[in-house]
């Protein structure tokens, strides 16, 4: 299930414009629009996610209806091999960090397009993306915080991190 989450293509509505609730009456609404992000999947390609969706999009409209779509923006998938000499000090200074407590590679973070595009221009590089949430974080909502202690142990795990590597 984890996979699933991090690994695995995924559709999401992240807005959508019809009558409002409030005022609305019981006919029929002659325009919806709705905004739908895809995460692509390593191995994917931008190109190939948007075609299947538009696909899906056609062979299940409703008699009578018209669809349209607008591609927006694209990025393309990664999935990074954290393995190596840089991953081994980023892991040894969050472990400091931390007191001890070793930090978790979760694998998310596949369809953040510059790294990509990044690795594409330096594909020799080692790309360590970081993120210290705790439950409350709520990241990416509209109410996301950030616990000032974890984050005091982030800035010293990170400096932690350039010692590491110039050694």
């Amino acid at each position: 299930m984890v996979e699933r989450m991090w690994t695995k293509p995924a559709i999401t509505v992240t807005g959508f414009d019809a009558p409002k609730v409030a005022g609305a009456s019981n006919t029929l609404s002659p325009v919806a629009r709705a905004r739908v992000t895809i995460r692509i999947a390593p191995g994917d390609t931008s190109a190939n996610a948007v075609a299947r969706l538009e696909e899906h999009l056609r062979e299940h409209t409703p008699w009578g209806a018209q669809v349209t779509t607008t591609v927006v923006d694209t990025g393309e998938p990664i999935a990074l091999e954290a393995t190596g000499p840089a991953y081994d000090a980023a892991r040894a200074a969050f472990t400091e960090a931390w007191d001890g407590t070793a930090p978790i590679d979760m694998g998310v973070g596949g369809s953040i397009p510059f790294i990509a595009e990044f690795l594409d221009a330096f594909p020799s590089a080692s790309v360590l993306v970081t993120g210290v949430e705790d439950p409350d974080t709520r990241a990416h909502g509209a109410n996301e915080g950030l616990h000032l202690a974890e984050f005091a142990k982030v800035v010293l795990a990170e400096a932690l991190l350039l010692r590491n590597l110039g050694a």
